[in-house]
């Protein structure tokens, strides 16, 4: 690949960035956990498969619109992972369009409350589903740019319980409004539509988080950048990124075959409809189950990934999903289904941490940006697919054999993931012995 660095930097370069990251390690480290506590308290409520397909399918009243407004979030992610690494690899600064892309990302959650209180019928499902599409596009190119400020200021031996200790906070907050936000809000249709409520909330506590980011943190200029390069130039650069790291090839494949079982996550809650009834109540309880999860489990998940390496943790997390499946596939009642639940929840902040945290490790920095888009767009395609093949397949074979497909996929994933890919953070261990 053609490569241009601006200005050309020797080690003393190098020094001095790594410096900078050190002496500011404790102001940026507040900052990113201020962010994700209150970002992740905000945006696991939205992303919990219980408000927001619930939400749907109670102003819809179909799995199949469930499965295409959830599909058209992830459509919007798409483009704009690859979008926005194009527009961030050649920045010394990536804060103030990192800060944007939050801002866009944050506002349709807005939306789609206003458009609860003020529309019916068709416009309503018409909106929700534009401002899910909205959300989807910042969201994609956000994940770029945060991710890439994390690598850029928190050393790698921190950045697991970093993410453990901001993701246990935010969940705990995040499981206990759940189950607040199910029994009152819903339960009492707070301010003429618990939902609309509820999603303000989340606008709220997600803009603190951002506002939090951009008063602490401090961002070093790292001595090498890409050169500006043109979108269509920098994507024929893609094939030679693969084939250049046979382990970073194989890791895209595991996560293709890995996100396939997120297909299933919106209809988690509308199978447990077989069993039990959909009370406001109901639904907050296993929203604080599967939150509740994310803070049971992710210190467990961070402090092994920073000892271990992520590709233990990633293997683990695939494997009690597969498993929380399984109980839930045989679930009957409230507390199995709480149960299963529980697993799914600790399962995916597992999956999230990892592999959003392993990507980072692979090849050299001035290629990050490339990556994480790469790694984005992928996921995004089969994210966007999943909820609309999901419905469709639901509505067809139903919820059961929708399960069983997607754990086969994940079974896959999990597969290549121990026989294909070596734990990139080993790799370089290996070769820095032979240097």
């Amino acid at each position: 690949m053609d490569k241009t660095v601006e200005p050309v930097s020797g080690e003393d370069a190098e020094a001095a960035y790594e410096k900078f990251v050190w002496d500011n390690l404790r102001r940026n480290y507040a900052g990113h956990y201020l962010h994700g506590m209150l970002g992740m308290t905000g945006f696991r409520i939205m992303g919990a498969p219980t408000f927001l397909p619930a939400y749907i399918h109670s102003i819809s009243g179909s799995d199949f619109i469930v499965g295409l407004a959830l599909a058209l979030q992830q459509l919007g992610g798409i483009v704009s992972p690859l979008l926005g690494a194009s527009q961030i690899e050649h920045r010394k600064k990536v804060l103030p369009i990192s800060i944007f892309l939050g801002t866009g990302m944050r506002l349709p959650m807005l939306g789609i409350a206003i458009a609860a209180w003020t529309l019916t019928g068709e416009w309503l499902i018409g909106m929700t589903m534009l401002m899910l599409l909205i959300m989807g596009f910042f969201s994609g190119a956000q994940r770029v740019a945060f991710q890439m400020l994390l690598a850029k200021v928190i050393p790698i031996s921190r950045r697991g319980r970093l993410q453990a200790w901001r993701n246990v906070t935010g969940g705990a907050v995040a499981a206990g409004l759940s189950f607040l936000a199910g029994k009152y809000l819903l339960e009492q249709n707070a301010f003429g539509n618990g939902y609309a409520t509820t999603f303000v909330l989340v606008f709220i506590l997600t803009s603190a988080g951002l506002t939090a980011l951009r008063l602490l943190m401090v961002e070093p200029e790292p001595p090498t950048v890409r050169a500006q390069t043109r979108l269509r130039e920098r994507m024929k650069d893609l094939p030679a990124l693969l084939s250049s790291d046979r382990d970073f090839m194989f890791f895209m494949i595991v996560l293709v075959f890995g996100v396939a079982g997120r297909i299933a996550a919106p209809f988690y809650i509308l199978y447990a409809a077989s069993s039990i009834e959909l009370t406001g109540a109901n639904i907050g309880l296993l929203s604080l189950a599967y939150l509740g999860a994310d803070t049971a489990t992710n210190l467990i998940w961070g402090y092994t990934g920073d000892k271990m390496g992520f590709r233990a943790t990633f293997i683990a997390a695939l494997a009690i999903w597969i498993a929380g499946t399984i109980v839930l596939l045989n679930a009957a009642g409230i507390w199995p289904i709480f149960g299963a639940f529980f697993l799914i929840g600790a399962a995916q902040s597992g999956y999230m941490m990892s592999a959003s945290t392993m990507v980072l490790e692979f090849g050299d920095r001035d290629d990050m940006p490339m990556r994480l888009g790469l790694v984005a767009t992928v996921e995004g395609v089969m994210a966007s697919a999943g909820p609309l093949l999901g419905g469709l397949f639901a509505t067809g074979a139903g919820y059961a054999a929708l399960f069983i497909a997607t754990t086969v996929s994940q079974v896959l994933a999990l597969v290549l993931l121990i026989a294909k890919v070596k734990d990139p953070r080993s790799r370089r261990a290996e070769a820095d012995q032979q240097v």
